[in-house]
């Protein structure tokens, strides 16, 4: 009846515009309703891998609130992440492919690579931060090194440098030894392994004297004493560690903050966005899924998309003085 009276009472132009309009709007609600029948979420690094866990726990409790969906993990591996990452860029932005990243494909490429396939500020939309993990500084137990203190005496009384591991150039656990050398006025010799098990095996050895990794690699060989943690590279104590100081209760102001987000491509819609952070932020906070993270030592952690965009800017100011003072590069 209101319908009829409008187009009786407005000109042909106006009411043939609010036609428009209202399937404007209407294909604008459509566009916001989440998930669609498929969802490819890309993990731009091997089967196995943090990431990869986080993204599989959150593909199974998106399934779990919306049967009629398929959450599909697409494992991309390789240059440090940028592939996977690029394949999130160039995908279409419908919601149906999202991605999970850390800071190295976010922020640290930018400062490592001469050239990346994709611009993270203009091709990449922000969604949410997801987890946060402790990374440790450890030692072997044969080292007779019991505090940070100590560590850093003995790197400083080492004229060749001690030998570090991390798993892989440009990694977190390379650019938080590298700070902490450059803190000490001391040099270290890098020695890059493929993964944190090989790297926790060349420190149980002895084959290098030192290794900042995640602590859910360190932890159960400090259970077993082979290795000894002296710190948490957060900036607050661990609730996995409470009883060990962070590196600048220590005397050193070192942080390295590891955690895992989700993005979509850029052009995603503000509503679709906003659509894909409320399911993922309800999924956080399922009782299964915290249970799960946290035996994993990584604490879920929801975000707005611009809390997330400012966490990845800090990230690349962080580290660009050690990368540049350290001469890291990434071909």
């Amino acid at each position: 009846m209101l319908g009829h009276l409008l187009r009786r009472t407005l000109p042909p132009t106006l009411w043939m515009l609010g036609i428009a309009l209202g399937t404007i709007n209407g294909a604008a609600g459509e566009a916001a309703a989440w998930p669609p029948p498929t969802v490819r979420i890309v993990v731009p690094f091997a089967a196995g891998s943090t990431p990869d866990l986080v993204g599989r726990v959150l593909a199974d409790q998106l399934h779990a609130r919306h049967p009629r969906s398929t959450f599909v993990i697409e494992n991309k591996p390789g240059a440090s992440g940028n592939i996977g990452t690029d394949a999130v860029a160039k995908a279409a932005p419908d919601g149906a492919t999202l991605g999970i990243s850390i800071p190295g494909p976010l922020a640290i490429n930018t400062l490592l690579f001469p050239k990346l396939p994709y611009d993270p500020e203009r091709d990449l939309a922000p969604v949410t931060l997801l987890t946060r993990m402790p990374s440790v500084l450890a030692v072997p137990a044969t080292a007779n090194i019991d505090n940070v203190g100590q560590f850093l005496t003995r790197v400083k009384s080492e004229k060749g440098g001690i030998a570090y591991a991390s798993i892989g150039a440009g990694s977190l656990s390379q650019l938080c030894m590298e700070a902490i050398a450059q803190k000490a006025g001391a040099a270290m010799v890098h020695i890059p392994y493929a993964g944190s098990p090989n790297a926790m095996t060349a420190l149980i050895r002895g084959d290098v004297q030192a290794a900042c990794l995640p602590a859910i690699s360190v932890a159960p060989q400090q259970a077993a004493g082979t290795v000894k943690i002296l710190a948490v590279t957060t900036p607050e104590r661990s609730p996995f560690l409470p009883d060990v100081p962070t590196l600048k209760e220590s005397g050193i102001d070192v942080q390295s903050d590891a955690w895992n987000a989700l993005i979509a491509p850029a052009r995603t819609s503000p509503e679709l966005i906003a659509a894909i952070h409320r399911e993922v932020e309800a999924a956080l906070e399922d009782p299964a899924v915290i249970t799960k993270l946290k035996s994993q030592m990584m604490t879920p952690e929801a975000s707005t998309p611009d809390a997330l965009r400012r966490k990845i800017a800090d990230e690349k100011r962080a580290w660009a003085e050690v990368i540049r003072a350290a001469g890291i590069k990434v071909q």
